[in-house]
């Protein structure tokens, strides 16, 4: 309620409350990339374990980037508010 009262007393005297700023999971920030048309990316899994016994091809494969799944994109896009 003091929050609510401050917002109208700040609005009527003309001062702006800035929002607060939204955190990005560190976590999220290193396994995902945003492109620049908005597409979510993440690598696939098992890339650094047991790399030697793959072939070229398949250590190859490892390394592109590959889109999230539809039914994700929502959720990683809600800890990547700025598009980390």
């Amino acid at each position: 309620m003091l929050y609510s009262l401050i917002a109208i007393y700040s609005r009527q005297a003309g001062v702006v409350i800035p929002m607060p700023k939204l955190k990005t999971h560190k976590g999220a920030a290193h396994r995902f990339h945003i492109t620049g048309s908005g597409k979510v990316m993440r690598t696939k899994h098992g890339k650094s374990h047991l790399r030697r016994n793959r072939s070229a091809r398949a250590k190859r494969q490892y390394d592109e980037m590959l889109p999230v799944a539809r039914a994700d994109i929502e959720r990683i896009k809600k800890l990547l508010p700025y598009g980390a």
